[in-house]
């Protein structure tokens, strides 16, 4: 009763009324250009998704923990928290195995240890009984070691390797046939996929291309579907875009299990493991605690989406050797969402997201297709040798990077809002700096340029933000500048004249003129001419982007920064002009 009575306080509204409220508050601008967001994946996401937006949609009345497991694979939301050991001694990588297990870690993954005999995998392994492992760095050797312990030991923690099963089928078809239940000695890493700039959709599709390779070579070699299935692991980075991530989770659980269905699976076998971390390609060198809260929506976009286990990298690890407090902090992100946010608590919190399932199912449709497209090129191997997936990959990397130059797509702190007076030489390690592929990597160069600069005794480069004449455009442009101009760790001075005399004495190594564009024609000859009888040759630059700019050009301005610049390049120029050298 009391139901009945609040939903009649609430009567439905008609798509139709809320286009029209939207029509409305438009007041003419255009619907599309205003509220269409047009992804790199293809898709044109609306302002809002009712129920409707659903129609058509499979799979939505399942239950978590059942097939396809577009839900999850588990009735519960809970996750492993897996953290990294880089150590390569084996003594070391024990050591600080047991550190992170008591400092709340549930799962070791080893990414670089050594280990050459059997003897050193049961010195690597000591007092570690009972805790899920995964050995990232995996060759045939280390594979047949784990393989003899899995077989012989009584330990039902599960072991799994980084091993790629493409690598060498007869190998993996070996290996397979032999293996008991809880040791998965293959893994598929979407997650370089990611990094290399592909889109969530090329991400799914590919690395379902790879598995579909696998599990048809496996067949040839006499290993059944299931068997195969179960020997292999997903492993995917997350990055920013947070719904977009939990829906590729879902997706790709979906897809996997027709896969493997139609080779015969079972329903059990088609239960996808997968391994999620943090993005590397989104972290940034300057303002790096933003990276703690990047990695954060990272981590609950992984939980949500119904990873098995998730490791997050440490804030500063894209620059230096983390140190045991930033593994620490690292750790307790997962520790604090598990324990304290109660993330675990719920299976696919999400579901039935009017949002959430559409782009979910889009996903699905979007990466079978893929899928499907690389099949007729013969395969993943085949189309990865004819360089078929490292041109796709290119290309969406190549779109990615741009965004990020003319900043669309925004980094805090490095492409955006920037502190032109941090300071990160002193705490860098370059060659780190430059090991794995980031969107902030050029902005990184570029202030590092700056500050080494000023180090060897160069001079800061002074900009000055001139405002001039209308109020709400020289306060608007002079805001973008002092915005784009940080990015390259200049001096930023923002001062409001009356006079085009008083811009052209002032104390600055470049003057950007914040104006309305009405006012620049007239404000820039008089303070061209101005220089000009002072002997000065102080360069000129508009902030904004006026039709006239070929007259301004004529008059003596020497370039012009707005919305659609490309930064890096901008920066990088000005930067030489002023002195700094690459």
């Amino acid at each position: 009763m009391a139901t009945e009575q609040l939903l009649r306080d609430f009567p439905p509204v008609t798509t139709a009324a809320w286009e029209a409220a939207i029509a409305r508050d438009l007041k003419g601008a255009d619907y599309e250009k205003k509220l269409i967001w047009h992804t790199e994946e293809g898709l044109a996401i609306k302002p809002y998704y009712r129920a409707e937006d659903l129609k058509g949609i499979s799979c939505l009345d399942t239950a978590p923990g059942t097939f396809p497991f577009r839900r999850g694979n588990r009735t519960s939301g809970d996750w492993r928290i897996r953290e990294d050991i880089d150590a390569i001694d084996v003594a070391e990588a024990n050591v600080a195995a047991r550190a992170a297990l008591a400092g709340g870690a549930e799962e070791i993954a080893f990414s670089r240890v050594l280990v050459q005999s059997a003897t050193e995998l049961e010195a690597l392994l000591a007092n570690l009984h009972e805790i899920p492992l995964h050995f990232a760095c995996s060759d045939k050797q280390l594979i047949r070691h784990l393989l003899v312990r899995a077989n012989s030991d009584h330990n039902t923690a599960e072991i799994s390797a980084g091993c790629d099963p493409l690598a060498d089928v007869d190998f993996a078809a070996e290996v397979i046939k032999v293996a008991l239940a809880g040791f998965i000695p293959f893994s598929i890493r979407g997650e370089t996929l990611e990094e290399a700039g592909a889109t969530s959709i090329e991400e799914i599709g590919f690395a379902l291309a790879a598995a579909v390779d696998f599990l048809g070579a496996m067949d040839e070699r006499g290993v059944t579907a299931g068997n195969a299935a179960s020997a292999v692991e997903f492993s995917f980075a997350i990055g920013a875009n947070y719904f977009f991530e939990i829906a590729k989770l879902r997706a790709f659980r979906m897809v996997w299990a027709r896969v493997v269905e139609r080779f015969g699976g079972t329903e059990q076998a088609a239960r996808a493991r997968i391994a999620a971390r943090t993005s590397r390609w989104n972290k940034t060198v300057y303002s790096p605690h933003v990276n703690i809260l990047r990695a954060s929506t990272e981590t609950m976009a992984a939980v949500l989406g119904g990873a098995d286990s998730v490791m997050v990298a440490p804030y500063d690890a894209c620059y230096k050797q983390p140190d045991e407090s930033s593994r620490r902090l690292a750790r307790n992100t997962q520790l604090l969402l598990k324990y304290e946010a109660w993330l675990g608590c719920v299976a696919d919190a999400g579901g039935g997201s009017y949002y959430l399932e559409a782009i979910t199912d889009h996903f699905a449709r979007g990466a079978w297709k893929t899928m499907q497209e690389i099949e007729a090129r013969g395969g993943y191997l085949k189309a990865l040798a004819a360089g078929a997936i490292s041109e796709v990959l290119q290309r969406s990397l190549v779109a990615r990077q741009a965004a990020v130059a003319r900043r669309r797509r925004l980094f805090i702190g490095t492409n955006h809002f920037a502190n032109p007076a941090e300071e990160a030489l002193f705490r860098v390690d370059t060659v780190r700096m430059r090991v794995t592929q980031r969107g902030t990597q050029a902005f990184d160069e570029m202030r590092s340029r700056t500050e080494r600069h000023i180090s060897g005794g160069g001079k800061t480069p002074r900009v000055l933000l001139a405002e001039m004449g209308d109020l709400k455009m020289r306060a608007a442009r002079s805001t973008f500048a002092a915005n784009f101009f940080s990015c390259a760790g200049f001096e930023i001075v923002t001062r409001r004249f009356k006079k085009t005399e008083d811009v052209a004495t002032a104390d600055t190594d470049l003057i950007v003129l914040c104006s309305a564009d009405a006012e620049h024609v007239g404000l820039t000859a008089e303070l061209m001419s101005t220089l000009k009888a002072l002997g000065r040759a102080t360069p000129v630059i508009v902030a904004g982007n006026p039709e006239n700019s070929e007259a301004l050009l004529h008059a003596g301005i020497a370039d012009f920064v707005h919305m659609r610049s490309d930064a890096v390049a901008v920066l990088s120029k000005w930067q030489e002009r002023l002195g700094i050298k690459s």
